[in-house]
C-alpha cells in the first residue's frame, strides 16, 4: 500500500480489525520509509460500476466521491456517522448487485436522496439543492413546499407506511 504522506511503496500492517459489521476490514499501517501512519479500509467488491454522466462522459464509480457529497450534506447536523457508513455501504451493495455494470448518475442520486429522506430533512434537502442543481430560493421554497406536503400525507422523511405528526397537535 503506498504511503499518503511520501509515496513510498512498502507499508506494514500494525493492526486489522473486521469493521462496518463486518463488510470491511479496517487496517491501522505505518510506513517503513517516513513512519507515518495512516488508515486503509478493504472492502468485497462484487462489480467494477462505471457511472454515466447526463453530459454522456463515464467515469469510474468512486465509493469515495459519494461518501465525501453524503458528508457534505450532512455536516453539522446530529446523523451517527456509523449509520451514515451503513447507508452509503447498503448504497453501493445494492448498485453492484443490481446486474448492470454501468449506472447513471440519476440512479445513484435518486437512491441517495431517498435514503437521506430517512435519515435527516435537512441533509435531503441540502443533498437534492446540488442534485436537482437549486438556482434561486424559489427552487428551495418549492421543494420545501413539497417536502412538508409530504410528510403531512404520511409519506415523507418518516416514511410513506409510518403516519407523520409533525405539525399536528392532534397526533398520536
Amino acid at each position: 500500500m503506498r504511503c499518503p504522506y511520501c509515496g513510498a511503496d512498502n507499508s506494514q500492517v500494525k493492526e486489522s480489525r473486521p469493521s462496518e459489521e463486518g463488510a470491511a476490514i479496517r487496517r491501522r499501517r505505518a510506513c517503513t520509509v517516513c513512519g507515518g501512519r495512516f488508515t486503509t479500509f478493504e472492502r468485497v467488491q462484487l462489480r467494477e460500476l462505471t457511472v454515466a454522466k447526463r453530459s454522456g462522459k463515464r467515469e469510474p464509480f468512486d465509493r469515495d466521491k459519494l461518501a465525501r457529497s453524503i458528508q457534505i450534506a450532512t455536516r453539522k447536523r446530529c446523523v451517527d456517522g456509523d449509520v451514515l457508513e451503513r447507508m452509503i455501504s447498503g448504497l453501493v451493495r445494492q448498485l453492484e448487485a443490481g446486474g448492470e455494470s454501468e449506472v447513471t448518475a440519476a440512479e445513484i442520486g435518486d437512491r441517495v436522496m431517498e435514503a437521506l429522506k430517512g435519515i435527516d430533512d435537512v441533509a435531503y434537502v441540502r443533498f437534492a439543492s446540488v442534485y436537482r442543481n437549486f438556482s434561486e430560493a424559489r427552487d428551495f421554497e418549492a421543494f420545501v413546499t413539497e417536502l412538508a406536503q409530504n410528510v403531512g400525507q404520511g409519506r415523507g422523511a418518516a416514511g410513506a407506511d409510518e403516519p407523520s405528526d409533525r405539525g399536528d397537535p392532534e397526533a398520536p
